[in-house]
């Protein structure tokens, strides 16, 4: 298990201090995932329910939520979460959102070191 420290916060109410949090890293889920505790101190807003399938199999309606910015040390992206869990889940997409590489033996991500300035992604 991988586990790394983020900032979260809001982008429409910068007003709202940001939230470090040492998030669980999961390439095999798809979506940041955020506890009810931190969308609420994030001022975020239920925008729809989507369905999930857990670790454990089943399917479940979380609440959808966002937009909510996410920094990882120099690099930021703007993604929706959905609330469920106790923990902060960093999936799939904001890791690709700011280009960055999991690196099991040493049990840590880090920026892309191909492209360690600026982050790349494909768009076609």
């Amino acid at each position: 298990m991988i586990r790394t420290e983020i900032e979260l916060s809001n982008p429409i109410n910068p007003n709202l201090k940001p939230i470090k949090s040492v998030c669980l890293v999961d390439p095999g889920a798809t979506y940041l995932c955020i506890p009810s505790h931190i969308a609420s101190q994030l001022g975020l807003k239920e925008l729809q329910k989507r369905e999930v399938k857990l670790a454990d199999g089943n399917s479940s309606l979380a609440p959808y939520v966002g937009p909510i910015k996410v920094v990882f040390e120099d690099r930021l992206c703007f993604v929706g979460a959905m609330v469920l869990g106790d923990e902060v889940l960093l999936g799939a997409i904001p890791m690709e959102d700011m280009d960055l590489v999991i690196h099991p033996k040493l049990l840590k991500i880090s920026v892309n070191p191909e492209k360690p300035i600026v982050a790349s992604g494909l768009a076609k």
